[in-house]
């Protein structure tokens, strides 16, 4: 197989091609179609994505019928394939799906499944070799049915390059959004995520290129706590000061936390100064001295250290990426699910 992964700059990832047959889940659909077929968020300096469904014919997802644009054999020519969830796992999926996800894969595309659609990857070969994921319930199944899969059933979603896999539901949406993080940085992913009302990103995992903003708003314990820590995170915050503002003890916060962003307070703190450093290395000519005081990180020093152990590529680095426009190719590039409340 032609494994082409000379990486892409933001202007390539103009289209973007869902592959269609009857048994797609209509909700990892819908959510591609809102994320990648919606009006661009506000403040979009570039032109948006041009979204088509491709399909042999009209497809049946659930109780619908859907006419496509164009057939499978447009795809070979999308700048981006995304397969949603492929419902019925007792047969394989349609040979005339798999070989033309095969082909578009092989003519340089970036190909990513939703949820089940893994197993359409998997029968396309593009999956060997790879670390991939999918529904934790299916995951098994999918290891037995591909050995030569990777398959980490603990994480959201894997950023393998190219080629990238999703969890099943919510994670779907982590992995679109993570997709518009790479093409177009963090402000405009945290922008649509905020008209979407979901977190653009779940604490916890391995070095990625998706932030940890403030939870969807809603009536939990924290609600007012997150925003009122944010917009201070220039100061130097401890787990009493936060509690102290809570009307809370210490303890009692840490649980709140845990409930309601997956992780602790002083991890949540550290991932919301990494997330404002990367927008201001993003859309600002600050220096990494003026960025470190902004963020409450103290020192470059200190900065360059926990951003490269976060992210995964030193400040400097990062900046360089997006000026320059290209993908940044994070390490790793999974998520660990790390909290029930966003399951």
């Amino acid at each position: 197989m032609v494994r082409n992964d000379t990486p892409r700059t933001i202007p390539d990832m103009a289209t973007v091609a869902l592959a269609l047959t009857d048994g797609m889940l209509h909700f990892e659909l819908s959510l591609a179609c809102e994320v990648f077929g919606g009006s661009p968020p506000v403040g979009m300096s570039e032109p948006w994505y041009d979204l088509s469904l491709c399909a042999l014919g009209a497809v049946r997802v659930g109780r619908f019928a859907l006419e496509p644009d164009h057939g499978l054999d447009h795809l070979a020519h999308a700048d981006s394939v995304i397969v949603p969830g492929w419902a019925d796992l007792e047969r394989e999926p349609p040979a005339a799906l798999v070989g033309a996800v095969r082909a578009a894969h092989e003519a340089g595309a970036r190909v990513a499944s939703l949820c089940t659609g893994a197993f359409v990857l998997a029968a396309a070969g593009l999956l060997d070799g790879r670390r991939a994921t999918t529904h934790w319930a299916h995951a098994r199944e999918l290891a037995e049915r591909y050995p030569r899969v990777e398959v980490d059933a603990d994480v959201l979603y894997v950023d393998d390059g190219r080629v990238l896999t999703s969890a099943g539901k919510a994670a779907a949406m982590d992995l679109c959004l993570h997709l518009v993080r790479l093409d177009h940085g963090a402000t405009i992913a945290n922008t649509l995520a905020r008209r979407l009302v979901v977190p653009p990103h779940r604490g916890g995992g391995q070095a990625q290129f998706v932030t940890t903003p403030v939870p969807a708003p809603g009536s939990h314990p924290l609600a007012e706590l997150l925003p009122w820590a944010i917009e201070r995170l220039d100061h130097p915050l401890t787990v009493a000061d936060l509690a102290r503002r809570a009307r809370m003890s210490s303890r009692h916060l840490g649980r709140h936390f845990r409930a309601v962003t997956g992780t602790t307070p002083l991890q949540w703190l550290h991932a919301q100064r990494i997330r404002h450093a990367q927008e201001l290395l993003e859309s600002t000519d600050d220096t990494v001295d003026a960025i470190a005081a902004a963020t409450g990180m103290g020192t470059a020093t200190t900065l360059r250290r926990h951003f490269h152990r976060t992210v995964g590529v030193p400040p400097d680095a990062y900046r360089r990426t997006f000026r320059a426009g290209t993908h940044p190719g994070p390490a790793g590039g999974d998520q660990r699910r790390a909290s029930a409340t966003f399951a």
